[in-house]
């Protein structure tokens, strides 16, 4: 784990270095890619959900420039005044595509933090619905994010931020005590929510808050599994009433029963590990950022299925198209392509 560990808190302080220097204008320049064996931890979160369509999006409300959209291969790329995307949900019922940007480093509480809405052909439809910036919003580094009863619920550092799914209309915060660097949001099938902690301060050290815990309809929190061991837990869904986790540190897939007992899924071929989506046949995708990849785990072995993504975060997977939408978190970029 240390040989992990050491790697890891190098690559998030080089992120976090060069996005710390803004231009002369404000804006955050491109990131470096750091390549293999470096990256940063940043959250994911399959979940469907409810919000507006166009007309109805409140927020900054305005609808964004024109975006560039351009197709290499089989993937459709997206360009939109995307500012360090971490993570994509589809939004069924508005049936577009909401991108969180942490827009800097992802443990700043900085309060610039955005949410694009884009259409499933990559156009855009408002490119800051949610702002950060505005007076009335709150929002630091947005990373996963769910939709649960015309909710949006999005981890943000040490809080889950709660907006209206259809006006954007900001609600209470629901904290989490003792947590350091919440990442990825998933509801559960009893109207819950499922919330990563990877363990990390605003260094990027290890903190030993590493969890999964589990928020009621009734908004108490519980945790589900807390221990330094767990290898900054990332990913997370609940499937047929077991959890799933991915781990940035220690490149693992876990599984969870009821009472948090943990057993390990076979190891995908390149480690840190980011988003994560379930197929209704058991199957499982989980991206990597070693392997620029995202692979299938099928028949108790991973094959990869998504190849040359650069920074693969937390992805969406768009059962009505059979699409996945990966952002792509040093590139400013979103990736869509047909799921295998």
């Amino acid at each position: 784990m240390a040989k992990h560990t050491a790697g890891f808190i190098a690559a998030l302080a080089l992120l976090a270095a060069c996005q710390g220097k803004k231009d002369k204008e404000g804006k955050a320049p491109p990131v470096a890619d750091p390549g293999p064996g470096s990256a940063v931890a940043t959250g994911s979160g399959s979940a469907a959900g409810s919000a507006a369509g166009s007309g109805s999006a409140a927020g900054s409300g305005s609808a964004a420039p024109a975006a560039s959209v351009e197709t290499v291969g089989d993937k459709t790329i997206v360009k939109a005044g995307f500012s360090t995307p971490e993570s994509v949900l589809h939004d069924v019922e508005s049936d577009t595509y909401l991108v969180s940007n942490i827009n800097g480093s992802p443990a700043d509480a900085d309060d610039n933090g955005f949410i694009s809405r884009i259409a499933p052909d990559g156009k855009p439809v408002a490119e800051k619905w949610i702002d950060g910036a505005k007076d009335d919003v709150k929002l630091d580094a947005p990373k996963g994010s769910a939709i649960v009863g015309g909710v949006l619920y999005v981890a943000d550092i040490k809080v889950v931020r709660r907006f209206d799914a259809k006006t954007g209309a900001q609600q209470p915060d629901i904290a989490i005590e003792g947590a350091t660097f919440l990442n990825d949001v998933a509801p559960t099938a009893d109207g819950g929510l499922l919330v990563t902690d990877s363990g990390l301060d605003p260094k990027f050290a290890p903190t030993g808050t590493d969890a999964i815990y589990k928020i009621g309809k009734d908004g108490k929190v519980t945790a589900l599994a807390k221990d330094k061991t767990l290898g900054a837990p990332n990913g997370v869904l609940e499937a047929k009433g077991t959890v799933w986790m991915t781990t940035f540190g220690s490149g693992e897939v876990a599984s969870f029963d009821a009472k948090g007992k943990k057993t390990l899924a076979p190891k995908p071929p390149k480690g840190q590990l980011d988003g994560l989506a379930a197929l209704p046949t058991g199957e499982l995708y989980a991206s990597s950022w070693e392997g620029k990849a995202v692979y299938k785990l099928a028949n108790k072995a991973w094959t990869e299925v998504v190849k040359d993504v650069e920074s693969p975060a937390d992805f969406a997977h768009d059962t009505k198209r059979n699409v996945l939408v990966i952002p792509l978190f040093t590139q400013n970029q979103v990736v869509i392509v047909k799921a295998p």
